[in-house]
């Protein structure tokens, strides 16, 4: 919003702005303090008045005067000062002035420290010294997940099938196109494949690969481009289902906390808020000169692999920490930095508003060695041994799963996995590992249930990936290996190196 924030302050003379906040969008302690919403269930998003003033004949910038409700408040209390204060005028609001800086920011402004590091990338600019070359991309959007992703890879194939059927039907009769949300899910994309008579003939083997959907959340995902809405630069990363790659995630522009994980799998674009930004190991070039390769170069089904990290960047890490240091090592570094609790609070502001930027810091080989353990441990949490620090209640060993949940809402120690099988005596520190919003265990609960599709009807059913697994006991023991994949990633968290002085 920075552009309408300077536009405004053109156009009005005087702007006051008073932030009745209520982000329901935001987590833990923060969310708290964001409070109720005045418009009750109505609105997720946080609301201000703002009115504007415009005087005949003004020139220059407005004047900008503000006022934030405060922490903690519900919506009762909100709705009781507004009719307190009855009027912007009123001097018991006690208006501050802002001065908005060259970014157009007016409160949370960007960090002029933050701007002086390595962008983590930039393809506005493709000659910028940037960490990662200019081959980062969005994760892939469906705009029809329903269809593409399933837990069950036969049930997958089922509704793909359907919908491929009832779009060639539909390309075929020379018809107008059949609007039938049961059998597909249009988009523009094939709207316009359909006027240029581009007929879908998938080879179902070669496109079924795995996708990470949510945080720790797998599921089986058709990886074929004509019935994907955006696959951005996603096929130089994973270019087939069985490419090998490793990929940092980071939140996009504008989310409202910054988060970042790791994942060998093809990410989904929402896997993070705001549009998730994958910084890739490797990507890949399909060649088409073969006498242009290296010694060195690495094939993936004929495709030639190439490093995600830039030479500007090995060479300024190399200069700085010694000759030693490879690709890989910097991979990891970034990974461990982003993870540093000192680095996301200087600059929780610069994080909403555009990608990291990276600094050198002298305990270089520590962060890289952390993030390296980090990965490990998110690359490998289907595979950490679950935990033994809770206590575990069953009368069955019927271990299906319809909605997991909490006895109550903030009884977050006890967990009710089916009617026959209760976990307690959970940890509480395994819920301050947060990502996108919300602690692993939260995650599983929360994608990890049966549900039925209102729109297509299809239903997805996590107990048919335990089938197809051949392991009833994996969402189970999945609960409990999260829970030691949480408790491990933070000591490695707060076990960081101490950056602030660095970052000043």
């Amino acid at each position: 919003m920075d552009g309408f924030r300077k536009c405004i302050e053109k156009e009005f003379s005087v702007i006051y702005v008073f932030n009745l906040r209520g982000n329901c969008n935001s987590a833990g302690e923060r969310r708290k303090k964001e409070g109720g919403n005045v418009f009750g269930e109505g609105s997720k998003t946080p609301i201000s008045l703002t009115i504007l003033v415009k005087k005949p004949n003004f020139n220059g910038k407005g004047i900008i005067r503000y006022k934030d409700i405060g922490d903690y408040l519900n919506r009762t209390e909100k709705l009781e000062l507004l009719k307190k204060y009855g009027s912007i005028l009123n001097p018991s609001m006690k208006l501050t002035s802002i001065t908005p800086n060259e970014d157009g920011d007016w409160i949370n402004k960007r960090s002029k420290v933050f701007e002086t590091f390595i962008p983590i990338g930039d393809k506005k600019n493709p000659d910028a010294k940037t960490a990662f070359t200019t081959n980062y991309s969005c994760g892939v959007k469906s705009n029809r997940d329903t269809w593409v992703y399933n837990f069950s890879r036969s049930e997958l194939d089922k509704n793909i099938s359907s919908m491929i059927d009832f779009y060639n039907e539909n390309l075929d009769s020379g018809k107008p196109l059949q609007y039938d949300s049961t059998k597909i899910s249009w988009s523009d994309t094939l709207k316009q494949m359909v006027a240029k008579g581009i007929k879908l003939i998938p080879d179902y083997n070669a496109c079924h690969a795995i996708g990470m959907y949510r945080p720790f959340c797998k599921q089986n995902f058709f990886y074929y481009k004509p019935i994907l809405e955006r696959t951005y630069q996603m096929l130089r990363i994973f270019p087939t289902p069985q490419s090998k790659n490793l990929v940092i995630c980071c939140s996009g522009n504008g989310a409202n906390t910054f988060s970042t994980i790791i994942t060998d799998c093809i990410p989904d674009l929402h896997i993070l808020e705001s549009g998730t930004q994958c910084f890739p190991l490797y990507y890949y070039e399909e060649p088409n000169d073969y006498a242009q390769r290296t010694l060195f170069d690495n094939d993936d089904n004929d495709y030639v692999r190439r490093d995600g990290i830039s030479d500007f960047m090995l060479e300024r890490c190399r200069q700085e920490f010694g000759y030693k240091i490879t690709k890989e090592d910097v991979f990891y570094y970034i990974y461990g930095l982003l993870h540093s609790k000192q680095y996301r609070q200087k600059f929780s502001a610069d994080l909403k508003k555009m990608l990291p930027r990276i600094p050198l810091v002298k305990d270089f080989w520590a962060f890289s060695k952390s993030g390296r353990k980090l990965a490990e441990l998110h690359l490998n949490y289907e595979r950490l041994e679950p935990t033994n620090l809770v206590k575990v209640e069953k009368n069955s060993e019927d271990y299906t799963v319809e909605k997991i949940r909490f006895p109550q809402k903030n009884k977050k120690d006890t967990i009710i996995y089916n009617p026959y099988i209760t976990i307690s005596n959970i940890p509480l520190n395994a819920y301050d590992y947060v990502v996108n919003g919300k602690s692993p265990i939260e995650w599983l609960m929360e994608r990890y249930q049966l549900t039925n599709d209102s729109v297509s009807q299809i239903t997805n059913n996590p107990n048919l990936w335990c089938n197809e697994q051949g392991d009833k006991k994996y969402i189970f023991n999945l609960l409990l290996r999260l829970i030691t994949l949480s408790i491990a990633t933070m000591d490695i968290v707060n076990n960081l190196p101490d950056i602030s002085s660095e970052l000043k």
